[in-house]
């Protein structure tokens, strides 16, 4: 028994710790590279991933994690109950009767 136990901490002491991730990202020090981008997204008004560029990937994907947070919050406030086709031309709300 004592050899499992000690089989299982000399296992967890050599895992590598749990990585660090930003927005669903990667970190590979520290996300300083990822929360610049997130920054910079934020002060543009990123609202498309596609609009994310750069010479760095951790700042690319900074700025994609803040588009995507915008995208998915637009698609929380998104009104699922209208639907487009339910509307006349002069956008009243048409009868499905």
């Amino acid at each position: 028994m004592r050899i499992l136990v000690a089989a299982g901490v000399l296992a967890l002491a050599l895992s590598p710790a749990a990585a660090q991730t930003f927005g669903g990202y990667p970190c590979t020090v520290d996300c300083s590279g990822h929360s610049a981008g997130y920054d910079w997204a934020a002060d543009k008004g990123i609202e498309d991933a596609d609009d994310c560029g750069g010479n760095s990937n951790s700042f690319i994907e900074g700025c994609r994690a803040w588009a995507e947070e915008k995208e998915a919050e637009e698609e929380s406030n998104y009104d699922y109950g209208a639907d487009e086709d339910s509307y006349s031309e002069d956008g009243e709300e048409e009868s499905p009767y």
